[in-house]
């Protein structure tokens, strides 16, 4: 009995050495933590988000306080902890496509931080007191300043989805000089963009049409490509994305330009990339078009997040807008909306529990009244949790299923878009409203025509 005792005795001494030898959790937040903390240098998740978020936003200056900060926010599994939330974070990921070698740089830093809190979370866990430890008061968290849904609105995945929706989805409207790669030698449809994209490099060379190819063969590629580009500063270029003013990005500027002036001898200037700007391709894109109004929509917010401009979930544009191969066309519309005015189209649902259209629409469009007093527009379909139940949400090709619907028309008087070209315009603009039995095929020549004699105010 007394050997069994002096065994334990002893057994218990070797482990307390043991754990003696074991760094304590203060000593692995001092010696792996601060240094994140005080580091003046952005985390790893700089890879997953433009803004708003830093891993040293849940650290603070003492190790029990950032312990009992994290777990108040279920941020560590005290039970479990290989399973802690913060962990998790830590460990999410992103392709790269900004630098050759950042997703290399940012996988060695994100180990080394995941390891640090790994190692730190799991002294602390094992810990009673610590683990016991009284949870701080709502103001004394360390925690991001800005809403969870601020923090995802600046997720590059995020901001890519925005880019295929509002931007990518029109890249046919440059098709073949800036997008090469969608020619399709199967197709003959395509005999003529094979033909005219060849002379080009005959006339101009092969090295220079290569600087056209302003879409990259994926989004993702072509988002980083032109990002890099506008920060290339040039007296005699304006950035292919204005962050200070969407509106003088050459990325909306060349499009709804005009050709160069034409030479005495013939043939044309060169084209001009400073103002007033000129484009060898003539007019793609006007400014009242719909086209236009996404393509400001997406440099306004990707600017505002990247410059940490959203501060609140009021401050979140809604982001919702869905490009669709539905078209509308208003055709005879009245003869008191002047030429060349914008007019915006909203598509409202007929609500058959309430008997009445519902007040929110589900999709709009927007088009200038042209020479024949016609307006014409693509639809972008405005996903909500309501509109999700009225139409096939397929990625690429969200479709509204026919019915009866109801064509509100607003037409821009008052020249407001031209002070705010991606604002929706309100009751004051309202020129008409018809309601339709739509079948809504796709694609220009089945596109849904609507009499403008019927509208009706």
């Amino acid at each position: 009995m007394a050997a069994s005792l002096m065994a334990a005795i002893c057994l218990g001494v070797v482990f307390n050495a043991q754990a003696a030898n074991e760094p304590s959790p203060e000593d692995l937040f001092n010696a792996r933590i601060m240094p994140i903390f005080n580091s003046p240098n952005p985390s790893s998740c700089v890879q997953c988000h433009l803004s708003s978020v830093d891993l040293k936003d849940y650290i603070l200056p003492s190790s029990e306080k950032t312990f009992a900060s994290l777990r108040a926010q279920e941020l560590v599994d005290v039970d479990a902890p290989e399973k802690s939330k913060i962990l998790e974070l830590i460990n999410m990921r992103e392709k790269d496509y900004d630098k050759k070698g950042a997703e290399m740089i940012h996988e060695k830093m994100r180990k080394a931080e995941y390891e640090a809190f790994a190692s730190w979370i799991k002294a602390c866990c094992a810990d009673p007191r610590l683990r016991n430890l009284s949870a701080p008061k709502a103001g004394a968290l360390a925690k991001p300043e800005r809403p969870d849904e601020v923090i995802r609105h600046a997720r590059k995945s995020r901001v890519v989805d925005s880019f295929v929706r509002n931007v990518w989805s029109h890249r046919m409207r440059c098709f073949p000089c800036h997008t090469p790669f969608e020619i399709d030698d199967d197709n003959p449809k395509h005999k003529l963009a094979r033909t005219r994209l060849k002379k080009m490099e005959e006339n101009m060379g092969i090295k220079f049409t290569s600087k056209l190819r302003l879409f990259r063969e994926t989004p993702e590629a072509t988002m980083q490509s032109w990002i890099e580009k506008s920060r290339d500063e040039s007296p005699d270029r304006l950035p292919l994305i204005n962050l200070e003013d969407a509106t003088q990005s050459l990325i909306v500027l060349k499009p709804s330009s005009k050709l160069p002036k034409k030479k005495e001898g013939g043939g044309f200037e060169k084209p001009s990339a400073a103002i007033p700007v000129s484009h060898m391709g003539g007019i793609k894109m006007h400014k009242d078009d719909f086209s236009y109004k996404s393509f400001i929509a997406w440099i306004e917010d990707y600017g505002r997040v990247v410059g940490g401009e959203y501060t609140s979930v009021e401050d979140l544009p809604a982001d919702n807008w869905h490009p669709s191969k539905h078209m509308v066309m208003l055709r005879g519309v009245p003869e008191t909306w002047p030429k060349k005015t914008a007019v915006q189209i909203f598509v409202h649902e007929w609500d058959a529990s309430t008997s009445a259209w519902k007040k929110d629409p589900i999709a709009f469009t927007q088009g200038s009244v042209a020479p024949r007093m016609n307006v014409f527009g693509a639809l972008f379909l405005l996903r909500t949790k309501e509109t999700e139940k009225s139409a096939e949400w397929a990625p690429e090709d969200p479709t509204l299923k026919p019915g009866k619907y109801l064509i509100k028309t607003y037409l821009d008087s008052k020249e407001k878009l031209a002070e705010n070209p991606i604002a929706f315009l309100d009751d004051s603009d309202f020129a008409g409203q018809a309601e339709i039995q739509a079948h809504w095929g796709k694609l220009f020549k089945n596109s849904e025509k609507i009499d403008g004699s019927r509208l009706k105010k």
